[in-house]
């Protein structure tokens, strides 16, 4: 199988676990691997590089460059599909304890502009490597899924119906789904995570934050659809400590929310990168359709759980970002 790089050798903790992360390039993924690094776990990593079929190569190669050289040499990362059968050889040959599984389109819009191909990532590849956690007998498999399977919200609760509407969260759902009958079938350790609204530095330009920032520079307009819309703006290395948390904790199991639980208004946002950046404007127009409006999730589970705590305000956040984004305009 082709290799981004070679591993070199790392020196590990007696109690370090070996641990899988697909989608290891990702906004979240190299995140989650960093911290796992800084733990002194053994770390691997498979991503597919995809532009979703979607999103402008250049910005990508230069995301996935910039998230490389966070990561440190230790981890070998598989170039690969994960919908292919010849992943089991990279679970054969690193024999993890357990898979974090971050591989997924990122977010609505891309699965519209490619929607065969994002059903095959999301639901065919869950299941492949479902099906070689099964035959290796991995200790604890993690599910990222998303607040948007809840649809519409105030106060999501992890016992609350879900309501997908879009097949972006349908395709969520789907995964949540197969882990439920992984658990079932094979008695194995499992935990789904439902972040919201992460944002962050190294992340694509075309999501709202970045979408905001982008057009606050180019001194243009940043529009809001809907002026009381709010989001649970949850800072990515936040998200990323808690997907780490929950995957080394033992004893996880279970569905567990994951956000910053401070909702704020998508207008107020836009009006804070407008002031960070000292250009712009903003401009409200009518809610978009087909978009569910959320609040915040309780995180009271993840808290007892496995002592999840975010720390990064979305003020300290939407500066970090800004930072990153001033470096590589340098």
């Amino acid at each position: 199988m082709a290799k981004s790089r070679t591993k070199k050798k790392k020196s590990v903790k007696n109690n370090s676990l070996k641990i899988l992360v697909t989608g290891g390039l990702g906004l979240i993924g190299h995140n989650v691997i960093k911290i796992l690094q800084h733990e002194k776990h053994d770390v691997q990593a498979i991503d597919a590089l995809t532009s979703y079929g979607s999103v402008e190569v250049p910005e990508l190669e230069y995301l996935y460059n910039e998230r490389l050289k966070q990561i440190d040499e230790s981890t070998q990362i598989y170039k690969e599909d994960i919908c292919i059968p010849e992943i089991d050889e990279v679970f054969n040959n690193f024999k993890p304890d357990v898979v974090i599984h971050c591989a997924s389109f990122p977010r609505e819009a891309a699965v519209r502009a490619n929607p065969v191909e994002a059903a095959r990532t999301m639901c065919v590849g869950t299941a492949n490597i479902l099906d070689c956690c099964t035959r290796h007998k991995t200790k604890q498999f993690v599910y990222i899924s998303s607040s948007m399977v809840y649809g519409d919200f105030e106060h999501a609760l992890e016992e609350d119906k879900l309501n997908p509407s879009g097949q972006y969260s349908i395709w969520k759902i789907a995964g949540e789904e197969l882990v439920h009958h992984y658990t079932e079938t094979t008695k194995q350790s499992a935990v789904i995570l439902r972040p919201t609204a992460v944002y962050g530095a190294l992340d694509i330009s075309d999501r709202v934050v970045g979408t905001f920032f982008k057009r606050a520079m180019a001194d243009d307009t940043l529009y809001v659809n809907g002026e009381e819309e709010t989001l649970d703006f949850t800072y990515v290395t936040d998200t990323a400590q808690g997907i780490a948390q929950a995957a080394t904790t033992k004893g996880v199991s279970g569905t567990f929310n994951i956000s910053k639980q401070e909702k704020v208004t998508i207008k107020s946002v836009a009006e804070r990168v407008v002031a960070l950046v000292g250009k712009g404007t903003v401009k409200v127009r009518d809610r978009k359709l087909g978009m569910p409006s959320r609040g915040t999730l309780d995180c009271t589970k993840a808290q007892e759980a496995f002592k999840f705590k975010p720390r990064i305000s979305i003020d300290e956040g939407l500066e970090l970002y800004y930072n990153s984004i001033k470096q590589k305009a340098e």
